[in-house]
Protein backbone atom coordinates (compact mmCIF):
# COMPACT_ATOMS: atom_id res chain seq x y z
CA UNK A 1 0.00 0.00 0.00
CA UNK A 2 1.22 3.52 0.75
CA UNK A 3 4.54 2.57 2.40
CA UNK A 4 6.32 0.08 4.60
CA UNK A 5 4.13 -2.63 6.10
CA UNK A 6 1.07 -1.35 4.25
CA UNK A 7 2.57 -2.66 0.98
CA UNK A 8 1.56 -6.17 2.06
CA UNK A 9 -2.03 -5.23 2.86
CA UNK A 10 -5.02 -5.57 0.56
CA UNK A 11 -7.72 -2.92 0.85
CA UNK A 12 -10.85 -3.05 -1.28
CA UNK A 13 -13.93 -0.82 -1.14
CA UNK A 14 -17.30 -1.96 -2.48
CA UNK A 15 -19.57 0.96 -3.30
CA UNK A 16 -21.79 2.83 -5.71
CA UNK A 17 -20.77 6.15 -7.18
CA UNK A 18 -23.66 8.19 -5.79
CA UNK A 19 -23.62 6.99 -2.17
CA UNK A 20 -22.64 9.59 0.44
CA UNK A 21 -21.86 6.72 2.80
CA UNK A 22 -19.32 5.31 0.36
CA UNK A 23 -17.89 8.77 -0.21
CA UNK A 24 -17.20 9.14 3.52
CA UNK A 25 -15.11 5.99 3.46
CA UNK A 26 -13.26 7.18 0.35
CA UNK A 27 -12.42 10.43 2.12
CA UNK A 28 -11.16 8.59 5.20
CA UNK A 29 -8.93 6.34 3.09
CA UNK A 30 -7.54 9.29 1.14
CA UNK A 31 -7.02 11.29 4.34
CA UNK A 32 -4.91 8.42 5.67
CA UNK A 33 -3.04 8.01 2.40
CA UNK A 34 -4.17 4.40 2.03
CA UNK A 35 -4.10 2.83 -1.42
CA UNK A 36 -7.18 0.77 -2.18
CA UNK A 37 -9.10 -0.91 -4.97
CA UNK A 38 -12.58 0.47 -5.63
CA UNK A 39 -15.26 -1.91 -6.92
CA UNK A 40 -18.47 -0.37 -8.29
CA UNK A 41 -21.52 -2.43 -7.35
CA UNK A 42 -24.84 -2.77 -9.16
CA UNK A 43 -27.47 -2.78 -6.43
CA UNK A 44 -30.06 -4.18 -8.84
CA UNK A 45 -27.80 -7.18 -9.39
CA UNK A 46 -25.67 -7.49 -6.26
CA UNK A 47 -22.41 -9.35 -6.57
CA UNK A 48 -21.73 -12.51 -4.62
CA UNK A 49 -18.84 -10.66 -2.97
CA UNK A 50 -21.22 -8.02 -1.60
CA UNK A 51 -23.79 -10.59 -0.47
CA UNK A 52 -21.22 -12.69 1.35
CA UNK A 53 -19.40 -9.67 2.80
CA UNK A 54 -22.54 -7.99 4.15
CA UNK A 55 -25.16 -10.75 4.44
CA UNK A 56 -27.25 -8.90 7.03
CA UNK A 57 -27.93 -5.61 5.21
CA UNK A 58 -26.55 -6.41 1.73
CA UNK A 59 -25.61 -2.74 1.32
CA UNK A 60 -22.57 -0.64 0.53
CA UNK A 61 -20.11 0.51 1.65
CA UNK A 62 -18.13 -2.57 2.52
CA UNK A 63 -14.42 -2.33 3.28
CA UNK A 64 -12.42 -5.50 2.75
CA UNK A 65 -9.11 -5.45 4.61
CA UNK A 66 -7.02 -8.52 3.81
CA UNK A 67 -10.30 -10.25 2.98
CA UNK A 68 -12.04 -9.32 6.23
CA UNK A 69 -15.26 -7.31 5.68
CA UNK A 70 -16.20 -4.23 7.71
CA UNK A 71 -19.62 -2.63 7.11
CA UNK A 72 -21.51 0.60 7.94
CA UNK A 73 -19.72 3.85 7.11
CA UNK A 74 -19.20 5.14 10.66
CA UNK A 75 -17.88 1.77 11.80
CA UNK A 76 -15.57 1.61 8.79
CA UNK A 77 -14.16 5.08 9.44
CA UNK A 78 -13.37 4.20 13.04
CA UNK A 79 -11.78 0.93 11.90
CA UNK A 80 -9.60 2.81 9.43
CA UNK A 81 -8.55 5.26 12.13
CA UNK A 82 -7.71 2.51 14.61
CA UNK A 83 -5.84 0.34 12.12
CA UNK A 84 -3.77 3.03 10.40
CA UNK A 85 -2.34 5.44 12.94
CA UNK A 86 -1.07 8.18 10.62
CA UNK A 87 -3.19 11.34 10.28
CA UNK A 88 -5.65 10.65 13.14
CA UNK A 89 -9.31 11.16 12.25
CA UNK A 90 -10.81 11.01 15.74
CA UNK A 91 -9.43 13.18 18.55
CA UNK A 92 -6.86 11.56 20.81
CA UNK A 93 -8.39 13.01 23.97
CA UNK A 94 -11.15 10.65 25.25
CA UNK A 95 -13.60 13.45 26.02
CA UNK A 96 -13.10 15.14 22.66
CA UNK A 97 -13.41 11.75 20.97
CA UNK A 98 -16.71 11.11 22.76
CA UNK A 99 -18.01 14.52 21.65
CA UNK A 100 -17.02 13.83 18.05
CA UNK A 101 -18.91 10.54 18.18
CA UNK A 102 -21.94 12.30 19.63
CA UNK A 103 -22.06 14.80 16.76
CA UNK A 104 -21.44 12.09 14.18
CA UNK A 105 -24.43 10.17 15.54
CA UNK A 106 -26.50 13.36 15.64
CA UNK A 107 -25.71 14.02 11.99
CA UNK A 108 -26.56 10.44 11.05
CA UNK A 109 -29.83 10.23 12.98
CA UNK A 110 -31.18 13.77 12.63
CA UNK A 111 -29.81 15.00 9.30
CA UNK A 112 -28.78 12.12 7.05
CA UNK A 113 -31.85 9.99 7.69
CA UNK A 114 -34.23 12.97 7.56
CA UNK A 115 -32.78 14.16 4.25
CA UNK A 116 -33.24 10.71 2.76
CA UNK A 117 -36.85 10.59 4.00
CA UNK A 118 -37.59 14.07 2.64
CA UNK A 119 -36.39 12.95 -0.80
CA UNK A 120 -38.87 10.09 -1.06
CA UNK A 121 -41.98 11.59 0.55
CA UNK A 122 -44.45 14.35 -0.26
CA UNK A 123 -47.28 16.34 1.29
CA UNK A 124 -47.70 16.41 5.05
CA UNK A 125 -45.21 13.62 5.62
CA UNK A 126 -42.49 15.54 3.80
CA UNK A 127 -43.42 18.82 5.51
CA UNK A 128 -43.04 17.18 8.91
CA UNK A 129 -39.62 15.71 8.20
CA UNK A 130 -38.37 18.93 6.58
CA UNK A 131 -39.40 20.85 9.70
CA UNK A 132 -37.44 18.38 11.84
CA UNK A 133 -34.51 18.64 9.46
CA UNK A 134 -34.44 22.43 9.71
CA UNK A 135 -34.49 22.18 13.50
CA UNK A 136 -31.56 19.77 13.41
CA UNK A 137 -29.63 22.10 11.12
CA UNK A 138 -30.16 24.93 13.60
CA UNK A 139 -28.71 22.77 16.37
CA UNK A 140 -25.72 21.96 14.18
CA UNK A 141 -25.34 25.65 13.32
CA UNK A 142 -25.05 26.35 17.04
CA UNK A 143 -22.22 23.84 17.35
CA UNK A 144 -20.52 25.27 14.27
CA UNK A 145 -20.78 28.80 15.70
CA UNK A 146 -19.19 27.64 18.95
CA UNK A 147 -16.46 25.53 17.33
CA UNK A 148 -15.42 27.31 14.15
CA UNK A 149 -13.71 30.64 13.51
CA UNK A 150 -11.15 32.22 11.18
CA UNK A 151 -8.38 30.06 12.68
CA UNK A 152 -10.40 26.88 13.16
CA UNK A 153 -11.95 26.06 9.79
CA UNK A 154 -13.02 22.50 10.51
CA UNK A 155 -14.60 20.48 13.29
CA UNK A 156 -11.33 18.55 13.53
CA UNK A 157 -9.83 21.63 15.17
CA UNK A 158 -6.23 22.71 14.78
CA UNK A 159 -5.38 19.45 13.01
CA UNK A 160 -7.78 20.23 10.16
CA UNK A 161 -10.30 17.68 8.93
CA UNK A 162 -11.62 15.22 11.49
CA UNK A 163 -14.34 12.68 12.12
CA UNK A 164 -17.26 15.12 12.17
CA UNK A 165 -16.06 16.80 8.96
CA UNK A 166 -15.85 13.48 7.13
CA UNK A 167 -19.28 12.36 8.39
CA UNK A 168 -20.93 15.70 7.55
CA UNK A 169 -19.11 16.38 4.29
CA UNK A 170 -21.78 14.80 2.10
CA UNK A 171 -24.10 17.79 2.62
CA UNK A 172 -21.78 19.90 0.44
CA UNK A 173 -22.53 17.81 -2.64
CA UNK A 174 -25.83 16.05 -1.97
CA UNK A 175 -28.23 18.36 -0.12
CA UNK A 176 -28.60 20.97 -2.87
CA UNK A 177 -29.42 18.21 -5.35
CA UNK A 178 -31.92 16.52 -3.03
CA UNK A 179 -33.55 19.87 -2.25
CA UNK A 180 -34.03 20.51 -5.97
CA UNK A 181 -35.41 17.05 -6.68
CA UNK A 182 -37.59 16.91 -3.57
CA UNK A 183 -38.92 20.45 -3.89
CA UNK A 184 -37.95 21.70 -0.44
CA UNK A 185 -35.32 23.97 1.10
CA UNK A 186 -33.24 23.36 4.22
CA UNK A 187 -29.87 25.02 3.76
CA UNK A 188 -30.01 28.80 4.11
CA UNK A 189 -26.81 30.90 4.31
CA UNK A 190 -28.69 33.55 6.27
CA UNK A 191 -29.83 31.09 8.94
CA UNK A 192 -26.74 28.85 8.91
CA UNK A 193 -23.80 31.15 8.12
CA UNK A 194 -21.22 29.08 9.98
CA UNK A 195 -22.25 25.84 8.28
CA UNK A 196 -22.12 27.52 4.89
CA UNK A 197 -18.65 28.90 5.59
CA UNK A 198 -17.56 25.43 6.67
CA UNK A 199 -19.02 23.98 3.45
CA UNK A 200 -17.12 26.51 1.34
CA UNK A 201 -13.88 25.56 3.08
CA UNK A 202 -14.56 21.81 2.93
CA UNK A 203 -15.08 21.63 -0.84
CA UNK A 204 -11.76 23.41 -1.42
CA UNK A 205 -9.70 20.85 0.51
CA UNK A 206 -7.32 19.30 -2.05
CA UNK A 207 -8.23 15.68 -1.24
CA UNK A 208 -11.97 16.47 -1.29
CA UNK A 209 -12.36 18.68 -4.35
CA UNK A 210 -11.57 16.06 -7.04
CA UNK A 211 -14.03 13.59 -5.47
CA UNK A 212 -17.13 15.79 -5.72
CA UNK A 213 -19.82 14.55 -8.08
CA UNK A 214 -21.41 16.34 -11.08
CA UNK A 215 -24.73 17.88 -10.09
CA UNK A 216 -26.50 17.09 -13.36
CA UNK A 217 -25.80 13.37 -13.10
CA UNK A 218 -26.90 13.33 -9.46
CA UNK A 219 -30.17 15.11 -10.28
CA UNK A 220 -31.08 12.46 -12.85
CA UNK A 221 -30.28 9.66 -10.40
CA UNK A 222 -32.24 11.10 -7.48
CA UNK A 223 -35.21 11.94 -9.71
CA UNK A 224 -35.41 8.24 -10.54
CA UNK A 225 -35.13 7.32 -6.86
CA UNK A 226 -37.89 9.74 -5.86
CA UNK A 227 -40.23 8.63 -8.63
CA UNK A 228 -39.67 4.98 -7.77
CA UNK A 229 -40.44 5.46 -4.07
CA UNK A 230 -43.49 7.66 -4.71
CA UNK A 231 -44.74 5.11 -7.23
CA UNK A 232 -44.48 2.33 -4.66
CA UNK A 233 -46.20 4.46 -2.03
CA UNK A 234 -49.09 5.19 -4.42
CA UNK A 235 -49.71 1.46 -4.89
CA UNK A 236 -50.10 0.78 -1.17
Amino acid sequence: MASGAMQEEQVKLLGIWVSPFVKRVEWALKFKGIEYEYVEEDLTNKSSLLLTSNPVHQKVPVLLHNGNPIVESLVIIEYIDENWKQNPILPQDPHERAKARFWANFIEQKITEATRTALVTEGEQQEKVVKELKEAMEVLEGEAAAKLNDKTLFFGGKNGLGYVDIVLGWICNWVEVIEEVGGFKVLDPQKQPHIHKWMANFVEVPLIKPTLLPKEKMVVYFQMVRQAYLGLAAKK
